[in-house]
């Protein structure tokens, strides 16, 4: 990829200037901008504001990227994402941004099916906090071969705007709802984890998200973007009939 003038222009100052104050400088002069209305962005924004610098955990990179990484200044922000090209394409505009590219072995057309039979693959009478993720490759719904920070630290936010969902090859968010879910209740350190999940307007997203992230800790939200606020499991009681 050929970078524009202004690319380049934002890709240099990154080296010198920090990340906010060249994301204001981005997208005061960008033509593309982010997918997420302002309502959207503004309530990760205060979760965000309130608590960085934190671990910041994206699903999926891409036009916005740079905003959500100065959102968290002095805090890892990492951004995981399937497309290789599309990861080149953004770290070559954003350098400084953290990002590994990832698979997923789901698919659109299989979510129902997922959906139906988890406990019976990924469960077998397990309890909640024993569901391990890392290398589980009998449960369909477990990222079992993301990079080691992604198991290794707890997130205090979460932001779910990825894989694609939206034509039955596409992988779908299901196991990234499912995952997602159980690292927030695997959390080692005191606090809780904010999940914010987005593209609720789809019927997976909201069936998957009831499923495992629970309504009850869904805290707000606005048009398309719901917020859940996700105790540890130590916290939870009634974890032997399901996530919820």
């Amino acid at each position: 990829m050929t970078l524009t003038e202004n690319d380049a222009i934002i890709a240099k100052e990154l080296d010198t200037t920090a990340s906010p104050l060249v994301a204001i400088l981005h997208y005061a002069t960008a033509q593309v901008v982010p997918q997420q209305s302002i309502g959207e962005i503004h309530r990760p924004y205060d979760t965000l504001q309130y608590l960085a610098p934190c671990n910041f955990l994206v699903f999926g990179i891409g036009h916005d990227s740079l905003m959500w990484d100065s959102f968290n200044p002095r805090g890892i922000t990492l951004f995981l994402e399937e497309d290789y090209k599309w990861t080149l394409t953004i770290l070559q505009r954003f350098p400084i941004l953290r990002a590994h590219t990832v698979r997923y072995s789901t698919r659109v057309s299989q979510a129902g099916a997922l959906l139906s039979s988890y406990k019976k693959d990924c469960w077998k009478g397990a309890p909640v906090d024993s569901h391990m993720l890392k290398g589980n490759k009998r449960c369909p719904l477990a990222l079992s071969d993301l990079p080691d920070e992604v198991y290794d630290r707890d997130w205090d936010v979460i932001m779910i705007d990825a894989p694609k969902g939206y034509f039955a090859a596409a992988p779908g968010r299901m196991a990234v709802i499912y995952s997602v879910a159980v690292m927030a209740r695997g959390r080692k350190r005191s606090g809780v984890t904010h999940v914010f999940l987005h593209d609720v307007d789809r019927k997976i997203e909201q069936d998957f998200a009831k499923e495992f992230l629970c309504m009850k800790y869904k805290v707000g939200g606005l048009k398309k973007l719901w917020h859940f606020v996700i105790p540890p499991v130590f916290n939870v009681s009634d974890t032997t009939s399901g996530f919820c």
